[in-house]
C-alpha cells in the first residue's frame, strides 16, 4: 500500500468558534470540505518508509512549535484485477 505524507499549516481558531462547536456537537474543522493548506507532500511505497519520512518532517521547527502538523495518509491502490496466468492447453 502506498502512503502520502503531508505537512500542513494548522488554522487558528477563535475561542468563540471552539465554544460554539463544543456546544452544538459539531466539528470545528472538517478536512473534507476545507482542508488545511499544504506545505509539503511526499510519497512513500510502504508504511515503514512513510513513518521514517513523517519523523523527518516532524523535526521541522514549525511542526515542533505547533504551527504545522504532519499527516500520514494511506492511498488505496486501484484493484489490479485477477493475476495473469499462462494457461497451457
Amino acid at each position: 500500500m502506498r502512503f502520502l505524507i503531508v505537512r500542513t499549516d494548522i488554522r487558528a481558531v477563535a475561542d468563540n468558534d471552539i465554544a460554539a462547536a463544543w456546544a452544538g456537537g459539531g466539528r470545528l474543522r472538517d478536512e473534507t470540505t476545507t482542508p488545511e493548506p499544504r506545505r509539503q507532500v511526499v510519497h512513500a511505497e510502504d508504511r515503514d518508509a512513510a513513518l521514517v519520512l513523517a519523523r523527518a518532517l516532524a523535526t521541522v521547527g514549525a511542526v515542533r512549535s505547533g504551527r504545522q502538523r504532519v499527516k500520514v495518509l494511506p492511498i488505496s491502490d486501484p484493484d489490479p484485477g485477477p493475476p495473469y496466468r499462462w494457461d497451457r492447453a
